[in-house]
């Protein structure tokens, strides 16, 4: 399944849910987190439903 969510935008190439077609993820929702316990910057936030898809 490859159907794009266009409420997720997203550039990880990598990861199993990524949409072949767009930037986009093709998962219904997803989880964010942080390894911080107060983030302050875009670097410290993750997508916690990342997959990779070379696994």
């Amino acid at each position: 399944m490859d159907k794009p969510n266009l409420s997720i935008e997203c550039t990880v190439n990598e990861c199993r849910y990524h949409s072949s077609s767009c930037d986009h993820c093709t998962l219904d929702k997803v989880c964010i987190g942080s390894h911080e316990a107060h983030p302050d910057r875009q670097q410290c936030v993750d997508c916690e439903s990342f997959k990779c898809a070379n696994n």
